[in-house]
C-alpha cells in the first residue's frame, strides 16, 4: 500500500454537493509510503510495515460470520475517550430519518447527475447505483445522501462500505452545515478506480487542497474513518490511521455533515462506467470526544 500527499492550490469550484464514493479494498495493510508536496521541494516519509496483526487502534467493527460484510456496529466504547452519538446499519427499505437524498446536477460537473431512485436500502445495505438511465437521455446517473440532521464541529466517522466495480467515483466527506465552501474534507474518494483511493481537505478562499493518495484494493469491505479535533485530521483505515494532517490552518473549525455521494466524470474524459456499478454501505457510526 502507498500513499502520496500533495498541497497546492486547486481553481475548479466543486460541486454545491460534493461527490463521495467509496471503493471498498484489502482487509491486511501490508504497508505504504508517503510523498510530500507543498509548493516547494518534496520529501518522502516511509512508513512502518503494517500486517494483519498490527493492533486496530481505532474501530473497526464487531466480528460477525453471519454479517456480510464480516463486521457488525463496533461497541459505543469502542473509542477510548469518545462517545458514540449516532449509529445506522441501514435496516428496512428507505434512508433513516435524518438522511437526505440527492437529486440534480453537480454544479463542478453538468454532465454528471443524481437521482433520487439510485439510492435504494434494502438487506440491510444501503445502495449507490450508477446505471444510465432512459429518464435523463440515457446518461450514467448516479445516488448520494447527507447525513444533515447532525452537523458537529469535531467528531469521529467511521463507513463500512465497499465498491463493486470501477468508473464511478465514490466519495465519503465531510461538508459544511452552512453550505459555504471551502472548508471540505473527503476522506474517500477513489476518482472511479478500484485500486487506490485519496483524502482531500480542501482550505482557504482560493481552495488550497492537502490530498494524501492510498494503493489498496477497493473492491473488498473495509472501514474507512476521519478522526477530526482542533488539532489534527487523521484518516483510518480498517482501525489504522494511513495519514493525518496537523496544519492548523487547514483543519476545519464550523459545523460540518456526513455526506455519502457517488459521481460519474464521463463528460470531462475522466474515468467513466462501462457497466452498471454500486457503492455498498453497510453501516455508519459517529462517535465524539466526552
Amino acid at each position: 500500500m502507498r500513499a502520496t500527499h500533495v498541497v497546492h492550490p486547486w481553481n475548479r469550484r466543486v460541486a454545491a454537493i460534493t461527490t463521495v464514493t467509496v471503493f471498498i479494498a484489502m482487509s491486511v495493510i501490508v504497508g505504504f509510503a508517503i510523498t510530500s508536496t507543498s509548493l516547494g521541494p518534496s520529501t518522502s516519509v516511509t512508513l512502518p510495515t503494517l500486517t494483519g496483526n498490527q493492533p486496530a487502534q481505532y474501530p473497526v467493527g464487531t466480528p460477525d460470520k453471519a454479517e456480510i460484510s464480516g463486521m457488525g456496529l463496533p461497541s459505543p466504547n469502542a473509542m477510548p475517550g469518545y462517545t458514540m452519538t449516532y449509529s445506522t446499519t441501514f435496516s428496512g427499505d428507505s434512508v433513516p430519518a435524518g438522511w437526505i437524498v440527492y437529486h440534480g446536477q453537480p454544479l463542478d460537473d453538468p454532465g454528471a447527475q443524481f437521482g433520487t431512485a439510485h439510492v435504494v436500502v434494502r438487506g440491510g445495505m444501503l445502495r449507490l447505483n450508477a446505471w444510465r438511465d432512459p429518464r435523463y437521455k440515457n446518461r450514467w446517473v448516479t445516488g448520494g445522501v447527507c447525513h444533515c440532521a447532525m452537523p458537529r464541529t469535531y467528531s469521529a466517522y467511521f463507513v463500512r462500505s465497499r465498491v463493486t466495480g470501477g468508473g464511478a467515483s465514490e466519495v465519503q466527506l465531510l461538508w459544511p452545515q452552512a453550505n459555504t465552501w471551502p472548508p471540505e474534507v473527503d476522506f474517500n474518494e477513489t476518482g472511479g478506480r478500484i485500486n487506490s483511493t485519496s483524502s482531500t481537505v480542501h482550505f482557504g478562499p482560493t481552495n488550497q487542497i492537502d490530498q494524501r493518495e492510498l494503493r489498496i484494493n477497493m473492491v473488498r469491505w473495509h472501514t474507512w474513518g476521519v478522526i477530526w479535533t482542533p488539532k489534527s485530521i487523521k484518516y483510518v483505515v480498517d482501525g489504522v490511521v494511513w495519514a493525518s494532517v496537523t496544519t492548523a490552518s487547514e483543519i476545519p473549525n464550523i459545523a460540518m455533515t456526513l455526506r455519502l455521494q457517488q459521481q460519474t466524470w464521463c463528460f470531462q474524459g475522466r474515468l467513466c462506467p462501462t457497466a452498471p456499478v454500486s457503492m455498498l454501505v453497510k453501516w455508519v457510526a459517529e462517535y465524539q470526544a466526552t
